[in-house]
């Protein structure tokens, strides 16, 4: 069933918060989207409007935000979630990837046991800035086999070139600035 939600109504219900987390910064916040059950269920509709339940084997979410739709996808698709998350924050073993950010870096993980080689992952997440954290979690799928159909994305800050990290694999956006 198609999405009676649109990319423009998502839009207009997400927040600017300027000077948020540090000066110059304009945060987008989602929480409008997400307190809103019709927008929150168009923004699914539209984040997984490329598959069908059963064509996804598991559904990849980044550290934080990114679970929330994840989740939910993975729901709809009838498929695994599979969480990548910040260094030591999963208990069991996993692989790692570091990443560069503007200063400095970080390393994100996934259980070693968490995708089978060949599996069908649609990778998401709430926003694609700079693509590090995208980049680094989608080299982690690849590295257990995974066959990334899509790397989707509620937000994408099209200025910040993030699609450079993800050269290779399918992107798509559904709000864009």
């Amino acid at each position: 069933m198609p999405s009676t939600v649109t990319a423009a109504e998502i839009t207009k219900a997400i927040r600017n918060v300027p000077d948020f987390p540090q000066t110059g910064i304009q945060f987008k916040d989602i929480t409008p989207v997400l307190a809103d059950a019709r927008l929150f269920a168009g923004a699914i509709e539209l984040l997984t409007a490329n598959f069908q339940p059963g064509s996804i084997d598991a559904v990849v979410g980044i550290d934080a935000r990114g679970f929330i739709f994840a989740a939910a996808a993975a729901t709809k698709l009838q498929a695994g979630f599979i969480p990548v998350r910040k260094k030591g924050k999963l208990p069991y073993q996993t692989i790692e990837q570091d990443y560069a950010l503007e200063y400095g870096h970080a390393t994100v993980a996934m259980h070693t046991d968490a995708l089978q080689p060949g599996a069908r992952v649609l990778l998401v997440d709430d926003l694609l800035a700079t693509g590090g954290t995208s980049g680094a979690a989608a080299s982690l799928v690849r590295k257990l086999g995974g066959d990334i159909r899509e790397t989707v994305f509620l937000i994408e800050l099209k200025f910040l070139d993030g699609r450079r990290h993800l050269k290779g694999f399918p992107v798509r956006s559904i709000v864009e600035y």
